[in-house]
Formats: structure tokens, sequence, C-alpha cells
């Protein structure tokens, strides 16, 4: 996959670097769902979703210093080797919680991984998404995904967008979906390219993203 120009060589040499790392230390993931809550959810029920930015027609806006305001669609993340690249565009923040998920992103699903402690062997949905959040300064302990239900502002975010309901979890981040489901080999933190149905889910964002 070539990468676009509004990736620039700090994200290129970071995703090269991921890379290595990915293909160096693979990690198996056994088949598992949910949280920490052990309830059955099926993530994709329902009608698909596409998507051609981070959400469905969301737009980053700026005001010139003349007083015009314009809007253009946010630029999605690159995916290569399963290792996201945030563009130059991307706030800090968000750079920042791509970043982190790209550190346990070959880890294995392992239920209630990564609530007791940051760091774990293995993560589930909501220990994942938390994991992201936490590296991007938006939490400070991390959240099961009842409690993501009700967590920052409600509805789609520009840039971050989490779906929870009672048992599971996921977020799309930059155009990319940061799930424990749905990857052919196995089951834990993943990126994915493809968008699920959100239909049972709650949308929630930070605020400003």
């Amino acid at each position: 996959m070539r990468l676009s120009h509004g990736v620039g060589w700090k994200a290129r040499l970071a995703l090269a670097i991921g890379v290595i790392v990915a293909v160096a230390f693979p990690a198996s993931a056994p088949a598992g769902q949910g949280g920490v809550t052990p309830v059955s959810i099926t993530a994709n029920a329902g009608a698909p979703v596409t998507s051609s930015t981070p959400t469905p027609g969301s737009t980053e806006c700026t005001t010139s210093p003349e007083g015009v305001r314009s809007c253009l669609p946010i630029t999605p993340a690159e995916l290569l080797y399963g290792v996201a690249a945030p563009p130059e565009s991307a706030p800090p923040a968000v750079k920042a919680a791509i970043a982190a998920a790209n550190r346990i992103h070959t880890l294995p699903y392992v239920w209630g991984g990564g609530h007791a402690r940051w760091w774990s062997p293995g993560y589930d949905c909501s220990g994942a998404v938390s994991y992201a959040l936490h590296g991007a300064g938006f939490i400070t302990t991390p959240m099961d995904s009842g409690e993501m239900m009700n967590w920052g502002v409600p509805g789609k975010g520009r840039w971050i967008t989490i779906y929870a309901n009672a048992g599971h979890a996921f977020a799309v981040i930059d155009g990319l979906r940061w799930d424990t489901v749905g990857d052919a080999s196995g089951t834990g933190p993943r990126w994915h390219p493809e968008m699920v149905s959100t239909a049972g889910f709650v949308a929630r964002h930070p605020a400003g993203y």
C-alpha cells in the first residue's frame, strides 16, 4: 500500500519500526470477545456501515485570519501490516492514542486484560480501548464497556468515537476501527480498515475530538 502525502517522514519512520516489531514478534490470539462483563455480544449484527472519513461526514474546520471559515474532510490514518500511521494534520492527542494502540496491536485477547493495570500480556475490548484513551491523556483509570456508555460527550466525534454497550466496546480512531473482534487470525486488539454495524451501541467521544 502506498502511503499518501498526508503522512510525514516521522510517521513513516514510526510505521516502519512498528512493522518490523509486528513481523519479528507476532502474537497468536485465542478466540474470545466481550469486556469485563461476560456477556456474549455480536458486534457486527444489523446493517453494515461504511465511511470514507474517520466518522462518516466528519470534517475539521478552520478560520483564516480574514475570518473565512472552511471545513474539509478529515484525512484518515494509513494502515500497513497492522500498524496505523496518522496524517501530519492529526491533533497530538489523536497521534498519541494511535501510538498507544500500536504498542499492543499484536497482543492476544485476555478477558479482564488491561483493567488491573495498564500494561498487560493481553487485553479485552474495553481494556484495549482504555489503553488507547489513556495514551492520549483522556483517562487515568481503565473503564469497562458499561462505563464507556456514559463517558465523554454523546454522539460521534470528528477524530475519535467510542461505541459501547453492556457487553462490548470498540473505537474508531482517525478512520480505523480499534477492536478485539473481527480478525481472521484470531481475537485481540487490532486495527481494522472496515467498519461494522453500530446497531445496539452508544456512541461517545472525547470533547473537542
